[in-house]
């Protein structure tokens, strides 16, 4: 009898041990259509146009998997693994898991704790998007300097106290310069998030700083991806970042001021050491399915750099929770001198359009999220 209660008291264990650990598995698909102007022919002289099926537009393609484990006490340890990949060709975006790697401990009231690599908190401007961070949006105009993710990284989110919520990251650069002395790796990086939320608005400031891995500093002159000109304030500067949301019924007003500045010269002409970038929009939740945006973003920099302005409309139709159809329309005007493309392009890249020159398009897909 003794050893019957014995196992079923074990059995019973292993239940209440298993209803305290859960693992999700989820992801995201995006991908449709795009048409876009504005792209520099094969001469270089002139512009030229293209259709092409295009994933990630509306928001990336992506897996992963997060689990949870009660511990007692109310302490949870977490992880979180997640990987982005282009939907028309399957192809993974860099490492197994580019996007998240992490983990870490959480308690309800003290907050959460974890380390590995993350979606830098630069990101943090996404919900103060009107488009989220889609391909043609604030990530644009500053070249991709606001969405890029980051490894060695610790963080710690706090509990909401009166509205308020803090967020911080400290990533390590795992060389023998604290700031960072190693060209192939990361330099350090650091960033802090405050934000207060209610009923009416939402308000959100967030300083950052990414160090150039090669020299520790915040003067931007790495080379680009194809490692012909300095990228300026684009990758390794600070930044600040003052956002706003207003909640008015079906209506949600978006706001943000960022400031990117150097700690240097850069001496190249044409390449900014620092950046004004801004934008507004509104979003129109018509219908309990169906949303329309609209939204502007400039931006401006020094040394030559110019100023470029993007108009964007669009918007989403939910045929489901979990799947939506979408749409967006956009033109990016460039100053004599500027060559913003509606793609968070790097300074040289080939789709960038001429010196002066505009740059329109419009896509069109469909999301699935599971």
């Amino acid at each position: 009898m003794k050893k019957a209660l014995l196992a079923a008291a074990l059995m019973s264990a292993g239940v209440i041990a298993h209803a305290q650990s859960s693992v999700t598995l989820y992801g995201r698909l995006d991908g449709g259509i795009e048409y876009m102007t504005g792209i520099p022919n094969a001469t270089g002289g002139g512009s030229s146009s293209r259709f092409r099926a295009e994933g990630g537009d509306w928001g990336t393609s992506l897996w992963g998997m997060k689990g949870v484990e009660d511990i007692g006490g109310g302490n949870q340890v977490v992880f979180k693994l997640e990987n982005g990949f282009g939907l028309m060709n399957g192809a993974a975006q860099g490492n197994l898991f580019n996007r998240w790697a992490t983990v870490g401990l959480s308690n309800a009231n003290y907050g959460t704790f974890t380390m590995g690599r993350m979606l830098f908190i630069s990101n943090g401007v996404w919900d103060f998007d009107p488009f989220g961070q889609s391909s043609w949006s604030s990530a644009s105009l500053v070249r991709g300097r606001n969405w890029p993710q980051s490894s060695n990284n610790f963080a710690y989110q706090s509990p909401k106290w009166g509205g308020f919520d803090f967020y911080g990251q400290y990533s390590l650069s795992n060389t023998t310069n604290w700031n960072g002395n190693n060209p192939s790796g990361q330099g350090r990086e650091a960033g802090l998030q405050l934000t207060y939320t209610n009923s009416l608005f939402q308000v959100r400031g967030i300083y950052d700083e990414i160090r150039n891995p090669t020299n520790g500093t915040l003067n931007g002159t790495a080379l680009n991806p194809n490692n012909t000109t300095p990228s300026g304030a684009f990758n390794y500067s600070r930044e600040y970042t003052a956002a706003a949301n207003v909640f008015l019924g079906q209506f949600k007003l978006s706001g943000a001021y960022q400031a990117i500045r150097t700690s240097g010269n850069v001496t190249v002409l044409g390449v900014p050491s620092t950046l004004d970038h801004e934008w507004g929009g509104v979003t129109w939740q018509a219908t309990p399915a169906a949303a329309a945006i609209a939204a502007v973003y400039h931006v401006n920099g020094n040394n030559g750099a110019g100023n470029a302005t993007m108009y964007t409309i669009g918007g989403t139709y939910n045929l489901s929770k979990r799947t939506l159809l979408d749409i967006q329309i956009a033109t990016v005007r460039n100053s004599k001198n500027a060559n913003f493309s509606l793609e968070a392009n790097g300074i040289g890249n080939a789709d960038n359009p001429l010196a002066g020159h505009s740059q329109s398009g419009v896509y069109a897909g469909i999301q699935h999220s599971f």
